[in-house]
């Protein structure tokens, strides 16, 4: 008896294992001497991911925002967060672009007060599957707008703020 429930009991932590996340989470680190902070989250809904960020202390305006190779903000620029995240030899562009960088995001944008809520749906991005999967990776805040044409990231200024992307606990 004991036999079956263990068996029954494996079954369904494999079984939750298998069905993988929904949904991620990171929690913006100030960089490169600002003070900014925030929260960046992800749900994926069929085969798109919403994006929504919500971050404060920016200086007003447009700030370029991506999604970067590597899960890792300890270096006090970010730069420990590696380039743009690309599965493929895709050059840098806009979120709309053919042929982005999966990480491309764009603009978000301040208020006066330096606050930022903003929403993105993109199909570049996964969570949890495939090699769009942002799981492990980072998401980056710059302090200038991205003009979504320059190589290889859009003369969006330095790294002014840097999470970890993680799965988010239910």
């Amino acid at each position: 008896m004991h036999r079956v429930l263990m068996i029954g009991a494996l079954a369904l932590t494999v079984a939750a294992c298998s069905k993988g996340s929904n949904a991620a989470i990171a929690t913006f680190q100030p960089k490169s001497g600002t003070q900014v902070t925030g929260t960046a989250t992800f749900t994926q809904e069929g085969d798109k991911v919403q994006v929504v960020v919500n971050a404060k202390s920016l200086s007003p305006g447009k700030h370029g925002i991506h999604i970067h190779e590597k899960g890792d903000c300890s270096a006090s620029d970010a730069s420990s967060a590696g380039g743009h995240f690309a599965h493929g030899s895709e050059q840098h562009a806009g979120p709309t672009d053919a042929g982005h960088h999966d990480g491309d995001l764009g603009n978000l944008e301040a208020d006066s007060d330096g606050n930022a809520t903003w929403t993105i749906t993109t199909d570049s991005l996964s969570i949890g599957k495939g090699d769009k999967d942002i799981i492990g990776k980072s998401i980056v805040i710059h302090g200038d707008p991205d003009d979504l044409k320059t190589q290889p990231s859009g003369n969006s200024g330095g790294r002014i703020a840097c999470g970890v992307i993680e799965v988010k606990a239910d």
